[in-house]
């Protein structure tokens, strides 16, 4: 067993993030072994620890106590203030580039018209994406709401007054208050039970067992149940953050806040968010191209000066050669992207919190989920009536109907299911042919129920005036009052061997995930006004019941798209082993061993890597195995999704690439999630992934086109520096020539993705982008240098006097071949024949070559130094465009074939 601590579990040189979620777990430990000890200790015990009396505290004590250790809250992470999420939004290397470069034009000149173009650059990418992640955080918001807001507390106004009790907020509750819950309530914090009465807690939210749990006292003087390491196990324990189905029960406060087991591992909710894929990706691709840009540009400014002798003139043109080189667009682009692909999604009933995670579902590879109502319905349901051979028997399900209809006791999830049953399948049962006589309700300690019915004289059956005692319960608590069972049509003694036999037949049926159930039968010829506890007895086995959550209908076709989509699926649940496996088999998961969170326990990280990598199904886990198994995953190089909606899921929620939660969650789970589904349903899943990949796809488009075309106009300019007497672009005319490019880029968030695209998913990869930059971009500079000669020898422009009408010459061939390229690679395939761009990017890229062509001869040519073309100049621009088009497809056919890339 390996020891855990802060230091083993993240040793030295391993992030802060590491460490801090070792320190979590460390901690959460230490709370579990605390309430671990409470639990195995006599209740008396608990009380004279904290000092009360079971009259409950005085008004007095619980208000220093309060001043003392605060309100029962839970530390969260606390929204930031708006201004502090708009300063935020403009944190991006290329908006502090662009920034920078127009305050260095705004110094040199003031009225450079390149400073308003810069700043608007700046403030609409910045301004754009604050606006769209505020909206979504205040419609996340909106959804969180308290179920409860006061619990029943026992108090006295003095010392010597009467207790009472009272609704207090669940903020004000203390340890050492006495807290009386009831079926609806939620726990307010960590209690030790000091009575219980048919007391059924949900503790979903916190394990992922589908079934309620039977709470008990454990009376003052008694020996204390069985220890256990997990408190949630613990019977007379009741955690914060689950909730009373039925039955009634008092407890004493323990903890509160963030001393609770709920609080310790809400501490995964505050600091720092971990850094995803999206951001590692941005990140890398950034600085990749800003290294470009921090070589080239002293470059060009070095040419310039030694052959123009003119550094001021080299130096602006130095400066718009950076502004040239920098996708200054990308940001808009990325947010207008996000923005589209979040605004697609809420059609979808998705509320996207995070604009980042949309990306960050489409390169998602591997999909971490919970059982309980993401496979699941999230209810009990009767799955099948078997008579004592294992066989399907109608009578088994008539009586079970009978036992659960006519009881007036404690109705639980699993009467009800029988009741639905019935009523779905609209078998007839005939509740008129009987009267009920007496019932013997159910308690913990027989864990079962009994009714006893009459037949009435409207039937003339054999038998009539006799009563006849159901019975219903734990298997194994029925078999041990039987003396009989059922067998066809006849009664026969349950001998040793015919015992094993049907307890064989229940234990199948537990492996397979099913709770079950026995029903058995007495009758009493004469009958009698009342009935007991004793009376059930020398019983006659009729069957058995198996209930299961049952697997959603659409789950299996939802896990079959993911695979289809190349998404791994890994089922991480707090729920036991047989029942995990029975549901996953159902949906069609190839679960193999299942692995459990003590096993998991026993591994440190890199067999833990490992055991992920080769198993599926995880049960019987915890919030923070959670957490470690999705880190796991992700340390293989896997972008990871969580799906989940408990208390439990929230650290995994937050450690995961994406986190995912639904509505209804609990308000812990919502607060780590990055996306909320309004439906908690797997196909929405489906339909955001591929909104995902094609909204990383066009992001993906656009820096392969801007930074190709960037890096093969600069290097053109480097080649046309050091030859030609006279700069080949003014500052200016580099300028409007890459606005107008951009602008013809910002339809790319309105584009389509071919549909091989969006098969597999897609992640961030700098050395491609560089890769592709570096070839791609020189194919254009071999027909800017082709134009360099075609101006310089064909149409004359072969010195100082005629340079405006080389830069005219260039300025259109290059804005018409960069706008090109938007068409060219923004497919694998042949553009405009096999794949087509939709309408949007097909109206502005011809609007901006249209633009192009229009400038030389329009009145703003003068003032950006530009004059008329001849004629004759256009018949050699088409025929260098289209030459420019086979090249470059033949390049990029190659280039796909070579490194096995998708553009």
């Amino acid at each position: 067993m390996i020891t855990l601590t802060p230091e083993t579990l993240a040793p030295p040189g391993r992030s802060r993030r590491r460490r801090k979620a070792a320190e979590l777990e460390v901690r959460t430990r230490a709370v579990g072994d605390r309430l671990a000890a409470i639990s195995s200790r006599p209740a008396g015990t608990a009380l004279e620890e904290l000092g009360v009396t079971h009259k409950g505290l005085t008004q007095q004590e619980a208000a220093r106590r309060l001043h003392r250790l605060g309100p029962n809250v839970v530390a969260q992470q606390r929204v930031p203030h708006w201004t502090l999420q708009l300063v935020t939004s403009f944190r991006n290397p290329f908006i502090v580039v662009l920034a920078c470069l127009a305050v260095v034009m705004y110094i040199s000149d003031p009225d450079d018209p390149g400073v308003l173009i810069l700043t608007t650059m700046v403030l609409v990418s910045g301004l754009l994406r604050f606006w769209q992640e505020y909206r979504s955080g205040r419609s996340a918001r909106a959804l969180t709401a308290l179920v409860s807001t006061t619990t029943a507390v026992r108090r006295r106004p003095s010392r010597h007054a009467v207790p009472v009790t009272a609704e207090v907020p669940l903020d004000d509750v203390v340890p050492g208050d006495i807290v009386h819950l009831a079926a609806g309530d939620l726990v307010p914090a960590d209690l030790r039970l000091l009575t219980a009465k048919d007391l059924m807690v949900s503790q979903a939210a916190l394990s992922g067992e589908s079934l309620p749990v039977a709470k008990a006292d454990t009376r003052e003087g008694a020996d204390g149940q069985s220890e256990t390491t997990d408190p949630v196990e613990a019977n007379n324990l009741c955690l914060m953050g689950t909730s009373v189905t039925s039955g009634t029960g008092a407890g004493v406060v323990v903890a509160t806040g963030s001393d609770t087991y709920f609080g310790s591992m809400a501490g995964s909710l505050s600091g720092e968010r971990p850094e995803t894929s999206f951001d590692v990706g941005v990140r890398k691709v950034s600085f990749l191209l800003i290294r470009f840009m921090l070589v080239m540009v002293p470059v060009v400014f070095a040419i310039n000066g030694l052959t123009k002798h003119n550094w001021t003139e080299a130096f602006m043109f130095a400066v718009a050669v950076a502004v040239g080189l920098t996708p200054e667009m990308l940001p808009m682009v990325v947010t207008t992207n996000l923005a589209r692909g979040a605004v697609a999604m809420a059609r979808h009933k998705v509320v996207v919190k995070k604009l980042n995670a949309i990306q960050n579902l489409g390169a998602m590879d591997v999909l971490c989920t919970d059982k309980t109502g993401t496979l699941t319905e999230d209810r009990i349901v009767l799955d099948r009536c078997l008579d004592v051979h294992g066989r399907e028997d109608d009578e088994v399900l008539q009586y079970a109907y009978l036992n659960s209809h006519f009881q007036t006791g404690l109705r639980n999830l699993l009467d009800k299911a029988v009741i639905d049953h019935v009523h779905e399948a609209e078998e007839i049962v005939v509740d008129a042919a009987f009267t009920k006589v007496d019932e013997v309700p159910f308690d913990f300690e027989r864990r079962r129920m009994s009714v006893v019915l009459a037949r009435t004289a409207l039937t003339d059956r054999p038998g009539d005036g006799q009563h006849i005692l159901i019975s219903k319960g734990a298997a194994e608590e029925i078999l041990a009052r039987c003396i009989g069972m059922r067998d066809g049509s006849r009664t026969v003694a349950l001998t040793d061997e015919l015992r094993r036999q049907v307890t064989r037949i229940c234990e199948e049926n537990n492996k397979q995930g099913l709770r079950v159930l026995a029903v058995a039968t007495r009758t009493f010829p004469g009958g009698r006004d009342t009935y007991g506890v004793e009376d059930e007895s020398e019983l006659t086995l009729v069957g058995f019941l198996a209930f299961l959550d049952p697997p959603k209908r659409d789950a299996a076709a939802a896990l079959r798209g993911l695979a289809d989509k190349g998404i791994a699926v890994k089922v991480v649940t707090g729920d036991n082993e047989l029942v995990a496996a029975r549901v996953c088999a159902d949906v069609g998961i190839d679960v193999g061993e299942v692995v459990t969170g003590s096993q998991i326990d026993a591994l440190d990280d890199a067999r833990l890597r490992e055991c992920v990598a080769r198993h599926t199904v995880f049960a019987k886990v915890n919030p923070l195995q959670k957490a470690r198994i999705v880190r796991a995953v992700q340390a293989d190089g896997h972008t990871v999704g969580f799906l989940g909606d408990g208390i439990n899921d929230a650290a995994a929620l937050r450690e995961s690439d994406v986190g995912i939660s639904v509505d209804t969650a609990v308000d812990i789970a919502k607060e780590s999630a990055d996306i909320i589904l309004l439906e908690k349903d797997m196909t929405v899943l489906e339909r955001g992934v591929l909104q995902g990949r094609t909204t990383f796809g066009n992001t993906i488009k656009y820096i392969k086109m801007t930074a190709s075309s960037n890096f093969g106009n600069v290097f053109s300019v480097l080649v046309a520096s050091a030859f030609i007497p006279f700069q080949p672009m003014l500052a200016i005319q580099l300028l409007v020539q890459n606005l107008a490019y951009d602008i013809s880029q910002l339809a790319t968030p309105w584009d389509r993705m071919d549909p091989e695209y969006l098969r597999k998913p897609r992640t961030w990869d700098p050395r491609g982008i560089g890769r592709f930059m570096l070839l791609i971009g020189p194919t254009s500079s071999i027909f800017d240098m082709t134009t360099f000669l075609l101006m310089w020898h064909v149409f004359g422009a072969d010195s100082t006097a005629h340079q405006t009408l080389f830069q005219s010459g260039w300025f259109v061939e290059g804005l018409l071949s960069q706008t090109l390229i938007v068409h060219m690679i923004r497919t694998r395939k042949i553009p405009f024949i096999q794949s087509r761009a939709s309408l949007p990017v097909l109206f502005m890229t011809a609007a901006v070559m249209a633009f192009g062509v229009f400038l030389p001869f329009s009145p703003l040519a003068s003032s950006v130094g530009m004059q008329a073309l001849p004629l004759g100049y256009f018949p050699w621009l088409i025929a260098t465009l289209l030459a420019y088009c086979a090249l470059t497809q033949l390049v990029k056919t190659w280039y796909v074939r070579r490194f096995d890339a998708w553009l």
